[in-house]
Parts: C-alpha cells; structure tokens; sequence
C-alpha cells in the first residue's frame, strides 16, 4: 500500500523549506510514522461502542427479580459478557439471539464468564421472556438507557418521541474482572448478531 504524507505534516516542513533548508530523510520519516500513528490510533477507535482497553464504566442494572446489580455483582472469574439487545419485546432479532444465546450461557460460564443481556426494556417484560423461553441466563433492565449511553451504544438515528428512543446498536461487551472492556463483537445493520461459537471461542481465548 503506497502511504502519503499527511497534509498537516507537509505544512510542518514548509519553514523549513522556505528557508533554504532540505528536510533531512530522518525528519520525513519521523513526520510519516506521526501521521501513521495518528491515522490508526483513529482506525482502532470505534465510532459505536468503547475501544478495546477503555475502563468500563460504572453502571446499574435491574434484574428480572427486581434487584439492582452491577458488573461487580455479576462478574465471574473472568468477567462478564453483556449483550446490548434492542428489546425482548417487539424486536424478532432479539428475542431469536437471547434463545440463541441460551447456548452459549454454560460454555461462558465454564470458560469463567457471566452471560447476561441489556436491554431498555423494563423488568416485567425481561422477567416474562426469561420465562416464558426458560432463559437460565439473565436478563436487565436499563430502563432509561444510561449503561446504554455509558457504553457509547445508544442509536441516536431513533427520531425524538418514538418508542424506540433509548435503544442500543446491538452488540456483546467483554467486561474482564478488573473492570476493562477486553472486546467487542459487532455486526452491521440491526438484523445480523455475532454467532454463539464466536461469542464462545472469544471468551475462551481472552
């Protein structure tokens, strides 16, 4: 791949070049690897969600018993594994990924993570899903969307007013037990979800 000097690097040099001055072959390099490196520590940091390393931040859920938890609380050894799902109510895509998930829950759970799921829905509605489709996983609320804000995961796209509004961009979190996000799976658009053996073979391997 050809790489280009960037424009504000260039700009850097013009004193030097008005003056008479050849830069040196070391102070183009040096100039090039700056603007290389600001160019990809721009790449690695996502638009949607937090960056890989960023500390997690402090956040409090409702369980479908009615308790609040944090991650705290619902860590395992290794940490916890959050899905960020639109709603267990009027969303298919959702509620197929939470009975998919189902699958996922012991592996997780032996591989020394928790599994659990977020969504903006309130408690009664989690707790009927969990069980009516006998989730042994759960499922919190975040009524209000602020971990949904927190993990920089809201859908700002929802107009003003609608029901959707405090909706997240789906996604599973990797929370490790020190409190750091580890990874983040995504795909494009709403309908597609990571595949449960990838959810799986991340854990395992982080």
């Amino acid at each position: 791949m050809i790489r280009t000097l960037s424009l504000v690097s260039a700009l850097a040099l013009l004193p030097a070049t008005a003056l008479g001055q050849e830069p040196s072959e070391d102070a183009l390099n040096a100039k090039a690897a700056e603007a290389e490196m600001a160019m990809e520590a721009k790449a690695e940091t996502p638009q949607v969600g937090l960056p890989n390393g960023a500390e997690a931040p402090v956040a409090s859920f409702v369980d479908t018993a009615g308790k609040t938890q944090t991650l705290e609380t619902l860590a395992g050894p290794k940490g916890t594994v959050i899905a960020f799902v639109r709603s267990a109510d009027w969303c298919p895509y959702c509620k197929k990924q939470l009975i998919d998930l189902e699958a996922a829950a012991r592996p997780l759970a032996a591989a020394g993570w928790t599994l659990v799921a977020v969504s903006y829905d309130p408690v009664d509605i989690l707790a009927r899903y969990k069980a009516d489709k006998r989730l042994s996983y759960e499922l919190l609320s975040d009524e209000g969307s602020a971990a949904i804000k927190a993990y920089n995961l809201l859908n700002t796209d929802v107009k003003a007013g609608s029901r959707f509004v405090g909706i997240p961009h789906p996604a599973i979190v990797f929370v490790n037990a020190d409190g750091y996000v580890a990874k983040t799976l995504r795909e494009e658009g709403y309908k597609a979800r990571p595949a449960v053996d990838l959810v799986i073979e991340t854990a395992e391997g982080l």
